[in-house]
């Protein structure tokens, strides 16, 4: 029997999906593929390995938030896949499959990339090279498509720039523009598991790609054909430019300028320890803190650059296993502050020291609740913004980060705007608001600016005098920015910014958790927590789009004794942002419960997973009633928690 025949006879005996016969024949009838991907294939069929050809063939790699994102590795591993190991431990190829990340799928993403900025510059009247700056974190064949995608562009007619060894995603974004290019990539799956790599699209505004140009994107990606695929798998590197010193340094000024208070510190520089868990936070993070005399100690094992991630489960700074050494670390030497990065340094988790001396883990609504009110309080002080706020002082989050930071711009009375998850939404809000100032700028003025030359806090007279200036923004999931310099989630930036916050609480003999306090007893007591249910491969996808769809279709009435009040549909309700802009429709729902809680339902675009994220606020009448209004919201937490998560998994089962 031949390997078509084997894998129609599978189809035929339902071990493979329909969609993966039509995909998986496809690729096995193509004679134009290198031997070791035809050899891959015809060893899992021979081996009967259909759950693994499901996962590998069932659709195409598609554009999720920004790019794609997939496993390099699959469960099963063939042989001619395997080869040689690396000294990391990565295979000799990457997974052969039309739903992987391998070299196939990344040419053909670079490839509809390129024919969409080409012709986004022609249609703009521009006869510029397309421009394409491309950056690296550690992760298995993270260097190998990084010059594979800059070949390809070359080889395309483009000019392709990459820097000389891992970069975080926060310096992509901000060398796109420090280079004037048309578009950027990273190659990083951030905090996914090891075996995963993405290939995330930044355009020339050096931020992720939205509307119209995502779906421009993907259209023209889609229409990429296997069989064009092999002209563009030999690299050639002759015309490939390699980013230099000057591009490190220019971003390591951009840290600097994310302190405030310069006095504090000098004064109270903190003590800190920090791992980047593997990652590239070493690269950048620990540099910018030595220059601003922070005292720094290293968790020496996770300084190593390693694809396996080899001390952790999960290289991911919100789960408190991965900052385990580093509270160790601080515990030896003393020190109040851990600070860990994921391996792209977009995101950033901490552990701090109360009163008592013990370690406590902070969320990713805290640590942005805290950053939020000093950074306000600051800028107020140094009298950068108004002492009553104002309607053009911008405070940006997702709608499932926490509404207690609402509250605290809401109390300095800066306006607050809610955008969909995903960062490339806050980063769309400033373009608009840098492109306003712009266009306000010439019609008042008779006068253009060169934004990217501005320091931030000429920046920051400019936006409020013709547009909106933003403060701060940042989404529960650990990631925050406060500059417009970046597009993107910034965890270096983050880095600094919170050591100030360390060293102002220094100064004033206080602690983060006695500060957090402080607020909770101003605006109240409020509590999140988040709900994660993983469904892996074809399967599991069928039944993230089951729990979608029959929210849609058949709305929760009730959790036990607690009644729905209120149920908001953002793919069918029209919702309007504070800035009176349409918020784009999205699988993405918003329930009040009559318990006064509140819970948003959204299937992750990154990962084989269905997220709810659970609000509750306390009304705290008494700072000694503190402790026992943690308690009983604790409780009324998990009770809550519980019924949504039973719930969701009879609906996932259809």
């Amino acid at each position: 029997m031949s390997l078509i025949e084997k894998i129609e006879a599978a189809g035929a005996a339902g071990s493979l999906l329909e969609s993966t016969v039509v995909n998986l024949k496809k690729w096995a009838s193509a004679d134009f593929l290198p031997e070791w991907a035809g050899a891959s294939i015809a060893e899992l069929v021979d081996n009967g390995e259909w759950d693994e050809l499901n996962d590998r063939f069932y659709q195409n790699l598609a554009f999720g938030t920004g790019g794609i994102r997939g496993r390099t590795i699959g469960r099963v591993a063939a042989a001619a896949e395997t080869g040689t190991l690396s000294e990391m431990g990565s295979p000799e190829h990457a997974a052969v499959g039309s739903n992987v990340l391998n070299d196939f799928n990344l040419v053909r993403a670079t490839i509809g990339l390129f024919r969409y900025v080409e012709k986004y510059l022609k249609d703009t009247g521009s006869y510029d090279l397309p421009r394409f700056v491309i950056a690296h974190d550690v992760r298995h064949f993270s260097r190998h498509f990084c010059e594979l995608a800059a070949s390809t562009w070359c080889k395309l007619g483009g000019q392709a720039l990459i820097f000389e060894g891992p970069r975080s995603t926060p310096q992509l974004s901000f060398a796109v523009r420090q280079n004037k290019a048309t578009c950027g990539a990273v190659i990083t799956a951030s905090h996914n598991p090891s075996h995963d790599n993405g290939f995330k699209v930044y355009f020339d505004d050096g931020a992720q790609v939205v509307s119209p140009h995502a779906e421009g994107i993907v259209d023209l990606v889609n229409q990429v054909e296997l069989s064009e695929v092999p002209a563009y798998l030999d690299l050639d590197m002759a015309r490939v430019i390699t980013l230099g010193a000057k591009d490190d340094a220019a971003y390591q000024e951009v840290l600097n300028e994310m302190v405030i208070d310069s006095e504090v510190m000098t004064a109270q520089a903190p003590q800190i320890v920090f791992t980047p868990i593997h990652g590239t936070g070493a690269i950048s993070s620990v540099p910018a803190l030595k220059a601003l005399g922070v005292d720094v100690i290293e968790v020496p094992e996770q300084m190593e650059q390693d694809a396996r991630f080899p001390t952790v489960k999960s290289p991911n700074p919100e789960n408190a296993e991965a900052l385990a050494m580093g509270i160790a670390k601080a515990n030896e030497v003393g020190a109040g502050v851990v600070i860990a990065t994921d391996p792209d340094a977009d995101r950033m988790g901490v552990a701090v020291r109360d009163r008592n001396g013990e370690m406590v883990l902070l969320t990713g609504n805290q640590i942005g609740t805290i950053l939020a009110e000093y950074r306000i309080s600051v800028l107020k002080d140094a009298e950068v913004i108004p002492e009553d706020g104002g309607d053009n002082v911008v405070f940006i989050k997702t709608f499932v980060t926490s509404p207690m930071q609402e509250a605290v711009a809401d109390w300095h009375g800066l306006k607050t705007i809610n955008t969909l998850t995903g960062f490339k939404w806050i980063g769309e809000k400033l373009a608009g608001y840098e492109a306003q100032m712009k266009e306000k700028l010439m019609e008042e003025e008779g006068t253009a600016v060169d934004y990217d030359a501005c320091d931030i806090w000429t920046r920051a007279d400019l936006l409020l005098d013709y547009s909106s200036y933003f403060v701060f923004g940042g989404e529960e999931s650990y990631g925050y920015l406060a500059s417009d310099k970046v597009r993107d989630k910034d965890a270096n930036a983050a880095v600094v910014m919170f050591c100030e916050v360390a060293a102002y609480l220094k100064a004033q003999d206080m602690t983060f958790t006695e500060f957090l306090d402080s607020l909770y007893l101003q605006h109240g007591y409020y509590e999140e927590k988040t709900i994660n249910i993983y469904y892996e491969g074809a399967a599991g996808s069928s039944k993230i789009a089951s729990i979608l769809e029959s929210y849609r279709n058949d709305p929760p009435k009730a959790f036990g004794d607690v009644a729905v009040s209120g149920f908001t549909d953002f793919g069918k309700d029209e919702i309007i942002d504070a800035d009176g802009e349409k918020i784009p429709a999205q699988d993405f729902y918003f329930l009040e419960l009559s318990n006064g809680y509140s819970f948003a339902v959204r299937g992750s675009g990154t990962e084989p997973k269905i997220k709810f994220y659970v609000f509750g606020r306390s009304d705290v009448l008494d700072p000694e009633d503190l402790v026992k209004v943690k308690a009983e919201a604790a409780v009324v937490m998990q009770t809550v928690l519980a019924a949504i998560d039973a719930d969701a998994r009879v609906r996932a089962e259809g």
